[in-house]
């Protein structure tokens, strides 16, 4: 079996590296035996009784440069104690090659053990450096205290390729560097957040187009943040094309037009096409009610540029229906509006369009004066339910129909 990946980091501040290195992802890795973190304290390896590990340099100058010997001494203890690794002793110097994702790759695959020399001070004395130090890596073109920051950095970026550290690989396969690309927008609810929107096509449930829009995002993302990067970076032929294509596909419009009784056989259709998803009853009731909708005027038609994919009907009488729960103090009709359908085509059927319909719906309601918004919703409709529960809804009473799959749950939520 093989050994846990190690990182041996020899400083003057361990409890300040620990203190990062034993916490989340790595700290939780360490824990499961996935790797090894070790901080070694070069002062230890003194061979005065000052524990002194710096003096002034030769040929005059500011500041103090740390001894090579105690630097030697802790090196070759901890060598000693793992004499069969595969190692790489590593310098971090400002001196030194840029870090980036690539470095991190070949450390992970070609060692399983690094050790990690933290400087300080003005420097260590050259002689260590000739004589013990494999690899100088430097974070960048700028200067810091010591080398810790810059061992840690690199320890995190290397340790979290190890296998078993991240659940899968595809946590930090798609990461910003990893393919010599930034990473793609991210996003979490809420769905509109200061008025913004997440990218309906997130939502699409079509991964094929959600993996075509973010690798899309990491081509515009790099080309505006890190052109250098990207001129480095080989492009395939789909890259390419991607990156000419003018509309981004989270950019198709969708909109509402009043619904007809010309549209009814659409209507009907769409019923019938997803009656056992939504659980609903397509039967005489049903379409005369949708009917009665059409007919006042409080039937919408939802659709993109190119076709129509759902209905949301407004209902009216389904008011005086309603079993309330009992404690539950009852809106007011005159100031309720209900949603009595809310369908979308099976293959839309996701939660971008399903905000869109009841955003629309509460624009209407306050268009009407209304203060209060009624969903009706069946009972196994998980989906609906949970998206308006996280929306700010909640379950106020139900409609009984002639069975219980006819049965509706009432929603209702303040919109104004």
């Amino acid at each position: 079996m093989r050994e846990a990946y190690r990182v041996d980091i020899l400083t003057l501040f361990p409890e300040a590296v620990s203190a990062m290195m034993d916490s989340s992802i790595i700290g939780r890795a360490q824990t499961a035996g996935k790797i090894v973190v070790n901080t070694v304290q070069i002062r230890d390896f003194t061979e005065n009784k000052q524990k002194q590990v710096d003096d002034y340099p030769y040929g005059g100058g500011l500041g103090l440069i740390m001894n090579a010997q105690p630097l030697k001494s802790c090196l070759d203890s901890v060598i000693a104690a793992n004499p069969e690794r595969k190692r790489r002793v590593i310098y971090l110097s400002p001196q030194g090659e840029v870090f980036n994702q690539e470095v991190a790759k070949r450390l992970v695959k070609d060692y399983d053990q690094l050790i990690l020399v933290c400087g300080h001070y003005e420097g260590v004395d050259e002689r260590f450096i000739e004589c013990c130090v494999d690899e100088e890596i430097s974070l960048g073109d700028f200067v810091i205290s010591g080398g810790e920051i810059a061992a840690m950095a690199v320890a995190d970026a290397v340790l979290r390729m190890v296998p078993g550290v991240l659940r899968e690989e595809d946590c930090f396969v798609g990461e910003s560097h990893w393919d010599g690309l930034l990473e793609y927008p991210q996003y979490t609810r809420p769905y509109v957040w200061e008025g913004m929107k997440v990218p309906p096509v997130l939502l699409s449930g079509n991964h094929r187009e959600i993996e075509r829009w973010r690798r899309r995002e990491q081509l515009i993302r790099t080309q505006r943040k890190r052109p250098d990067m990207l001129e480095r970076k080989v492009l395939s032929d789909e890259d390419v094309l991607l990156l000419k294509n003018e509309e981004l596909e989270n950019d198709e419009k969708t909109d509402f037009r009043p619904a007809s009784a010309e549209d009814l056989p659409y209507i009907e259709n769409l019923c019938l096409d997803t009656a056992e998803a939504i659980g609903e009853k397509v039967d005489y009731e049903f379409i005369q009610s949708l009917e009665n909708e059409l007919k006042a005027g409080r039937g919408w038609i939802y659709q993109t540029e190119l076709l129509d994919i759902g209905y949301l009907g407004m209902g009216e009488k389904e008011f005086f229906k309603i079993e309330f729960f009992e404690g539950v103090i009852a809106p007011l009709r005159d100031m309720s509006a209900i949603i009595s359908h809310i369908i979308l085509q099976a293959e839309f059927s996701c939660e971008n369009y399903a905000l869109e319909m009841l955003q629309f719906a509460e624009e209407l309601a306050l268009g009407m004066a209304k203060k209060e918004m009624l969903i009706l919703i069946r009972e196994n409709d998980i989906f609906l339910r949970e998206l308006i529960s996280d929306l700010g809804y909640y379950s106020i009473g139900m409609i009984k129909g002639e069975d219980e799959s006819d049965q509706r749950l009432v929603y209702n939520k303040n919109v104004r």
